[in-house]
Parts: structure tokens; C-alpha cells; sequence
């Protein structure tokens, strides 16, 4: 029994020192202007009104994961509709995935001419869908008003062409 657990104990050591060991590949460079805008965003983030002011209504949770790599966004948190959208670099490129609740998973890039308050993606290709035919987020833009207020827009497109009445836009102020 004392062996057992004696090897046991060893074998948790090896594998924790072998999971962070010296000669672990160079950590892949997580800083660009956008991820580094996006991981500023971090906290709770609910539904302005028609005058700006806001509701208790959360649209968004926005968190930084994967050791500050990644950032991950909530929609609609509990709801039925409720989605993910991760966000992180692919070499020098600012890119998205979308796990929507339409089942399908559109990935998008960001556009570097983007204005300086603004962060425009673009389709990049996506998983269980043909975007010659479904329905699917194509293009996203995210404004920054300020540290406390964004934008967001969006077009989905259906049968290769943007979809007349889904999406839009939404107004969010940080709950405090």
C-alpha cells in the first residue's frame, strides 16, 4: 500500500514537473493591439437604453483565459440564446471563433485597417456550415465609445448574401 501511494506520488510529481519543465516550448506571443483591447473589456457588460443609460439587462460576460491568450465573450448568459465567441491570435492575425446558437461555428479575422476605435471581422471560413446556403455571422464590428460604453454590430448572411432582419446592432455599458 505505501509503495503504491509512494509511486503514485511520484508519478503526479513527474507529470507537474514535465508539464511546466524548463525546456517547454517558447510561449507563443499574445500581444496585439486588439487582443490587448479585447482583454480591457473584462467584466460584465449590460444593455444600454435609449439614452445610454444602463439597464439590468446582461448581454455579455467577457473573461481572459487560456494564461491571457484568449479572450472569451458570453452572450446572452443563461438564456436560450445564449453563445461563446473566443478570441486569440493565429501567428499575427486577431481572429474569432463564434459558437452560435444556430449550431454552427463561423471564424472570423480581423481586419488590420480597422479604424483605431474599432475592431471590423470579417468571414474567414467557418465549421458546420456551407455559407453558400446557411445562415451564419459573416461580419462583426465592435466600437469602443470608451472604457466603459461599446458597440457592437453584426450581418449574418443566409443563401450567400446578407440576411435582411437578423442582427443589428446593440449599445453596452460595463456594470459596475
Amino acid at each position: 500500500m505505501l509503495q503504491r501511494m509512494l509511486t503514485c506520488g511520484l508519478l503526479v510529481i513527474a507529470l507537474g514537473t514535465g508539464a511546466r519543465g524548463a525546456d517547454a516550448p517558447a510561449k507563443a506571443a499574445t500581444t496585439h493591439p486588439g487582443l490587448e483591447k479585447l482583454k480591457a473589456l473584462a467584466g460584465t457588460w449590460v444593455e444600454a437604453d435609449k439614452d445610454g443609460k444602463p439597464t439590468d439587462k446582461v448581454v455579455s460576460i467577457i473573461k481572459v483565459t487560456a494564461g491571457g491568450s484568449a479572450v472569451q465573450e458570453t452572450t446572452f448568459p443563461g438564456q436560450p440564446q445564449e453563445m461563446v465567441s473566443v478570441y486569440h491570435l493565429d501567428g499575427s492575425d486577431l481572429v474569432m471563433t463564434h459558437y452560435c446558437v444556430l449550431g454552427n461555428q463561423p471564424r472570423m479575422k480581423a481586419d488590420p485597417k480597422s479604424p483605431a476605435n474599432q475592431i471590423k471581422f470579417t468571414f474567414a471560413g467557418g465549421s458546420n456550415l456551407d455559407p453558400a446556403k446557411d445562415m451564419h455571422m459573416h461580419e462583426a464590428t465592435l466600437t469602443f465609445v470608451d472604457a466603459d460604453h461599446v458597440e457592437l454590430s453584426g450581418v449574418a448572411w443566409v443563401n450567400g448574401k446578407p440576411a435582411e432582419d437578423h442582427c443589428g446592432g446593440m449599445k453596452l455599458v460595463r456594470k459596475k
